[in-house]
């Protein structure tokens, strides 16, 4: 202390703050004299499992081979310190403690030029920690600037400098340090930032990362790369000033570029990916890496589905939820998912897992398992309410929304109305085993027996409707919902190759005539306001509405992509009067399905041979004849059209059908009116016990 003398001394004395400083001082050189220096220990150093000799982190790429994120493990790895770059260890040591190799864990040449500025700035400072200290207090201390702090620290320090050596105090400064962006020590940092292990760190590379502990937040690669470039020029001027590299070197250093590799966007995409992987190959996948994985999806229309969706869910209210989902309906390409409005928020994936009522966007798969019974689009049917009865006391009686009733309309109204009180006749009428079986064949599984499934009460998924839908947009042809197209294992250097699974569950007139009437939907049904969409692009859709307006649904398509979107809140909720899935959610798919669309041709659903076209007069469901006040051209399932022209305007009565077999429009005479007006059935279950009224009528907007 022969540098703190004359007046300097006596005006350092007079600081209250430096006397605490000297304190630490002084009880550092006692202890100093006092401390021998016994053997090294030689016990083993790592706190977390050793680091894997190779390793890369898994590559997630979209289907034209666009580079999208990375899967990163999520364990901590040990790097023992023959395994980290010594030009790393250079670095260090010249910008956090170039005396690292000369004192007994703290430096009193150190700590006197800390003193010196504190006494400038008149406040106890951190300055004169050595890399042992540091060490110390990542381990065993709190941040907090207190004298008692720095003397345990000091005194812990030197305890640490007789039991480790040098090297074993580099090392587990270099595991325990932390670098920002979640890494803790230098095999994540050299992971997330570089995807590299710390043994194969160009020096470029060493030297940015020397710099980071000072101020992870602001020094880390992904930072902002003035201040980046800034402190790590700041490192290699430090060793070029120790002589650890020469003048030249230093230039070369200082040139070097700025490149962290990017982890790309988090998303429900990625994180789906993910879970796949771990399905496939067990949880250790993520912590192997070394795969490349090539997705179904379309990087620019995947950022495109969480911009809509969150922007079209917040117009309405911060409070709600939403998902979307989009497929190729020919392979089941996920080529984009949004399982929420913001993933860094909440990562839950509810286009996949999230089980919610779906309302009346079942009802397009009722209306094909008709249609494959040999019911037709221009079967009359009445829509007046009918009472259920069941046990002594329990009835159910099924309303449309708004207690709207269209008296004697063509199937195709009802499922462009959105009719649940003919929804409902037809399951009863079909049979609930049949229709049962045939959603399954379809893709969605239902363990209700009650007719109530006719109004979507059973919980479903997202991604359990879109799949259920490929069927009507493909032709006849489920197909899976794929994400992973092919893997690669860079270990190994083989391809896995993950095909299509589709399967035919429909016959094609039957997929064709239930999309024509779909299509009823979008032009003057519950989804009108896409009328202008439809004119544009040969589209069909279903919107669906659940009890007390809690969730909201729209699943539309085109021969070329299929998206389904879901809004709602995560805790069932009324969304109020009006949140429909025809005024929520066909805006949001409309937006989406412009851009999904934007470079695809326009094409139209191709009529198979076995669906013919005749013209019939709508109200009758008969032939058309010219005195007929209206006609329509109706597709029909080749052997199901009428026969006989209608006999209100000039056509012959037709003669009584066989019970067994259906009328001409396609309506058996056993079932013209499903159940007598007000009796109740005698043969199903309508609704589970408990279950009221007020739980199957889906308030779909007309």
């Amino acid at each position: 202390m022969i540098l703190l003398r004359g007046d300097f001394l006596s005006a350092f004395f007079s600081s209250k703050t430096c006397k605490k400083c000297l304190t630490l001082v002084f009880s550092g050189c006692l202890l100093v004299s006092v401390l021998a220096f016994p053997a090294k220990a030689a016990e083993k150093l790592g706190t977390y499992p050793i680091l894997p000799s190779h390793y890369s982190s898994i590559k997630i790429f979209d289907n034209k081979g666009c580079f999208v994120g990375r899967i990163l493990p999520r364990k901590r790895y040990w790097v023992p310190i023959d395994r980290i770059n010594p030009f790393l260890q250079k670095a260090v040591v010249a910008i956090e403690d170039s005396r690292f190799y000369d004192h007994p864990g703290i430096d009193i040449r150190g700590i006197a030029r800390a003193l010196v500025k504190d006494v400038a700035k008149g406040k106890l400072a951190e300055g004169g920690s050595t890399i042992t200290q540091q060490l110390i207090k990542n381990r065993h201390l709190s941040g907090q600037k207190t004298l008692d702090r720095k003397i345990k620290e000091g005194l812990l320090a030197m305890e640490y400098e007789r039991k480790y050596s040098k090297k074993q105090i580099l090392e587990m400064y270099l595991n325990e340090i932390y670098y920002g962006n979640g890494a803790w020590g230098i095999a994540q940092a050299a992971r997330i930032y570089f995807d590299k292990s710390p043994q194969n760190l160009t020096e470029a590379e060493c030297a940015l990362l020397a710099g980071v502990p000072k101020a992870p937040n602001r020094y880390n690669p992904s930072g902002t790369p003035s201040v980046v470039r800034n402190r790590r020029n700041l490192v290699i001027s430090r060793m070029e000033e120790l002589k650890m590299i020469s003048p030249q070197k230093k230039q070369k250093l200082m040139a070097a570029s700025i490149s962290p590799i990017s982890k790309g966007e988090p998303s429900y995409y990625v994180d789906a990916v993910r879970s796949k992987l771990i399905d496939r190959y067990g949880a250790e996948i993520i912590e192997r890496g070394g795969l490349e994985v090539i997705t179904a999806m379309n990087l620019n229309l995947q950022k495109r589905a969480e911009q809509v969706l969150r922007e079209g869910v917040r117009r309405i209210s911060s409070d709600l939820q939403g998902a979307l989902l989009c497929l190729d309906p020919s392979t089941g390409d996920v080529l984009a998912v949004a399982g929420g409005i913001d993933f860094s928020s909440s990562p839950y994936n509810r286009a996949f897992y999230a089980r919610r009522q779906p309302g009346s966007v079942i009802k397009p798969l009722l209306y094909a398992a008709a249609l494959e019974k040999r019911y037709t689009a221009g079967s009359i049917w009445n829509d007046e309410p009918v009472t259920y009865t069941w046990g002594t006391d329990e009835s159910w009686t099924p309303h449309n929304y708004g207690n709207k009733h269209y008296g004697e309309i063509p199937l195709r109204k009802a499922l462009a109305y959105s009719d649940n009180v003919i929804a409902v006749r037809l399951l009863e009428t079909i049979g609930i085993p049949y229709f049962v079986e045939f959603s399954e064949k379809m893709g969605l599984p239902l363990r209700s027996r009650n007719l109530s499934l006719a109004l979507g009460t059973e919980e479903v998924t997202l991604t359990d409707l879109v799949e259920a839908y490929t069927p009507l947009a493909s032709g006849g042809s489920r197909a899976e919902a794929r994400t992973i197209i092919r893997i690669y294992d860079r270990y190994s250097n083989t391809w896995t190759e993950n095909p299509p699974i589709v399967t035919p569950v429909l016959s094609p007139a039957t997929a064709f005539v239930t999309t024509s009437m779909m299509q009823d939907v979008l032009t003057y049904g519950t989804a009108k306001t896409l009328k202008n969409f439809y004119r544009e692009r040969p589209s069909a859709g279903k919107t669906g509405t659940t009890d007390n307006y809690q969730d909201a649904w729209f699943i539309g398509y085109t021969p070329q992509v299929i998206t389904g979107i879901w809004v709602g809140h995560d805790k069932p909720q009324s969304g109020g009067t009006g949140f429909t899935g025809g005024s929520i959610c066909a805006p949001i798919w409309e937006s989406f399905m412009r851009s999904a669309l934007a470079s695809k041709p326009v094409v139209d659903f191709q009529r198979p041979e076995s669906v013919v076209s005749v013209s019939i007069d709508p109200a009758t469901g008969f032939l058309a004849m010219p005195d007929c006040p209206e006609t329509k051209e109706e597709f029909y399932i080749a052997g199901t059209e009428p026969t006989t022209y209608c006999p209100q305007h000039g056509g012959e009565t037709p003669a009584p059908a066989d019970p067994a077999t259906p009328l001409p429009g396609g309506e058996g005479s056993e079932t013209a009116d499903p159940l007598p007006k007000g009796e109740g059935s005698q043969t199903a279950d309508p609704l589970p016990k408990g279950e009221g009224s007020q739980t199957a009528d889906p308030h779909e907007n007309s």
